[in-house]
């Protein structure tokens, strides 16, 4: 896949990428909202160095490295991706805490649909957010979410200094020992 330019990043801002959802998902995962590079491309986590992809690989979770356009091959390893919010931005700190909050009834409705046994939502300040936990950390969390086991995860995108890849992978290893269980 190219890199888009300065111009088509910019025309990304607003855009929306389809959730990418199927019978069969072990877990749904749940971002905060499109970057411009997904808006750009149409594709979740759609810069292709976006730590998602080697931290899926590494705990396990892919058999190999999967690349954003990929989406058959992520659907087979059983897993879906939405957002909170629909729209691109540059940063999730565009997002106004209302447009998070306003994410989870609409997530309800699709965990409703398609019983995922888990959804992890990947960001610990969002999660805080949306689902009113301030206290909340990452792992599995001790309420069940419209049936589903329900997990905390770091936020992959790069901008999350907080989280090196090793420490990354192993809480999304966590999850994947969990959807073995």
């Amino acid at each position: 896949m190219r890199s888009p330019g300065q111009d088509e990043l910019a025309g990304a801002y607003g855009r929306s990428v389809p959730d990418l959802v199927g019978p069969g998902m072990r877990v749904l995962l749940v971002g905060i909202n499109p970057s411009l590079w997904s808006g750009w491309s149409g594709f979740h986590f759609g810069r292709p160095s976006n730590r998602l992809w080697a931290t899926l690989h590494g705990a396990g979770l892919t058999e190999r490295r999967l690349r954003p356009e990929e989406t058959e091959a992520l659907l087979a390893a059983g897993i879906g991706i939405t957002n909170l919010v629909d729209r691109a931005t540059a940063r999730a700190d565009e997002l106004a805490a209302e447009e998070i909050r306003a994410g989870v009834p609409r997530l309800r409705v699709l965990v409703r649909r398609w019983h995922p046994p888990h959804v992890a939502v990947l960001g610990v300040t969002a999660y805080r957010l949306a689902f009113a936990q301030p206290r909340a950390c990452v792992g599995p969390q001790p309420e069940p979410f419209e049936g589903a086991r329900l997990w905390v995860l770091p936020n992959p995108s790069g901008l999350n200094a907080h989280y090196q890849q090793a420490e990354l992978t192993a809480a999304y290893a966590a999850l994947g020992a969990a959807l073995q269980a």
